[in-house]
């Protein structure tokens, strides 16, 4: 049965347990090592080892695609089609867009925005493949221009296939874990040498992704999933379910609900048992939410948003959507009782990959700002520079950059 806390209590709580990234490191590192030294020949092998790959290549063909997309249900295609409008729409409006500013008379500094070039998605397909997933990734790189983008999959899941079919992916890889981020940083035969690698897996994906990163662009190095709550009222059989919602992705994610009310808590401590008792993954949210969950009981809502700050949560749902402006750290924010974190999952617009294990200090979520470089531009009129020169002549010199200094003067004299 979930905890119900006094705030006081919070401490262990809020304190994530450290990732174990050194044994996993320890296993990822010669799969790197071996992907890098021998390309398909080792992909190939880790393929047969761990995700029964049969086909000779993994390069899945366009063919296979286009049939997965024909055999899949209808209403599978139609909510593809529908969460596919939403997403895009929102991955456009997160676009840098390109701009100029008259800085001082003579001197204008802009931008421009470039894709990059090739990008790869990791999309799992173990305890619950994630069609949605692909989606999230590959629609921000296709709304940021990305000419090449790569999606890599363990297995075959008609769902994930048809998925990138009806987005026009046609660079697909049977490969999963630690290899499939190993070939898109180093690149194989087969699969091309990716600028940035996105998409969540499990520890050793995780554990390659870090140990890649500068290799590769990363998005970020994912964690157990989580949510947090925020509710000084509200409808317990709806809170219930979205901490249970959260709690069946594994057994290490943890659902936190901050409330003022303690009718309320009891009321979703009981409605989290009745809800168990018909819930297919009962077996993994029972553990993630007797290990990893509490309902923390809060003096004000003040407190609970602070609380929160602290804990910097992947997911926050706030049932009072006042409580907006006193928010600094989330990986994406779910405003009202209607708004369901699931919404946001599929179909709601905003991405679901999302930073975890506090990196919501650090950024949000990925959009299609990630798949882009902005790259600042200046042009000076002769007047401009003149007018410039002693600022930099003087700085250069203060710094012992004599040749700094000269090539500006040599334009002025």
């Amino acid at each position: 049965m979930i905890r119900i806390l006094e705030a006081k209590q919070a401490g262990k709580l809020m304190e994530r347990k450290a990732a174990r990234f050194g044994e996993a490191e320890a296993i990822v590192r010669p799969i790197l090592e071996a992907v890098r030294r021998r390309g398909d020949k080792a992909l190939l092998e880790y393929g047969r080892q761990f995700d029964g790959l049969t086909r000779r290549s993994v390069v899945v063909p366009v063919a296979e695609l286009k049939a997965a997309e024909s055999a899949v249900a209808p209403q599978f295609k139609s909510a593809v089609r529908a969460a596919a409008k939403n997403i895009r729409a929102f991955a456009k409006l997160q676009l840098p867009v390109a701009k100029k500013l008259r800085i001082a008379p003579g001197i204008v500094a802009g931008q421009v925005v470039r894709p990059l070039d090739v990008v790869g998605a990791y999309v799992p397909a173990g305890r619950y493949p994630l069609p949605s997933t692909l989606l999230m990734t590959v629609i921000p790189a296709q709304a940021a221009g990305v000419p090449t983008i790569c999606v890599t999959s363990p297995k075959v899941v008609p769902e994930i296939y048809a998925t990138a079919s009806l987005l026009g992916i046609q660079h697909v890889f049977q490969v999963g874990g630690a290899q499939a981020i190993a070939a898109l940083a180093y690149g194989t035969r087969s699969i091309p040498k990716a600028d940035r690698i996105v998409g969540p897996g499990n520890i050793y994906v995780a554990a390659a992704k870090k140990l890649l990163a500068g290799e590769v662009g990363i998005d970020f190095v994912a964690g157990p999933t989580e949510i947090l709550i925020i509710a000084a009222d509200g409808d317990p059989r709806w809170i219930a379910a979205d901490m249970l919602a959260q709690a069946e992705h594994d057994t290490d994610a943890s659902a936190i609900l901050l409330t003022t009310s303690k009718p309320l808590a009891l009321a979703v401590q009981q409605e989290i048992e009745l809800q168990l008792t018909t819930l297919s993954t009962a077996g993994t949210a029972r553990i993630a939410i007797n290990k990893n969950s509490a309902i923390l009981l809060v003096a004000s809502l003040d407190e609970a948003a602070e609380l929160s700050n602290r804990f910097a949560p992947e997911h926050l749902s706030l049932h009072d959507a006042a409580l907006l402006p006193l928010i600094r750290h989330a990986g994406g924010v779910f405003l009202g009782a209607a708004s369901p974190e699931a919404a946001g999952d599929y179909a709601a617009g905003p991405n679901h990959v999302l930073p975890t294990s506090g990196a919501a200090r650090l950024r949000g979520g990925l959009s299609s700002a990630d798949f882009v470089k902005v790259i600042a531009t200046q042009s000076l009129t002769a007047r401009g520079l003149r007018d410039l020169a002693p600022t930099v002549t003087t700085l250069a010199r203060a710094e012992g950059l004599e040749a700094h200094a000269r090539s500006v003067e040599v334009r002025i004299s």
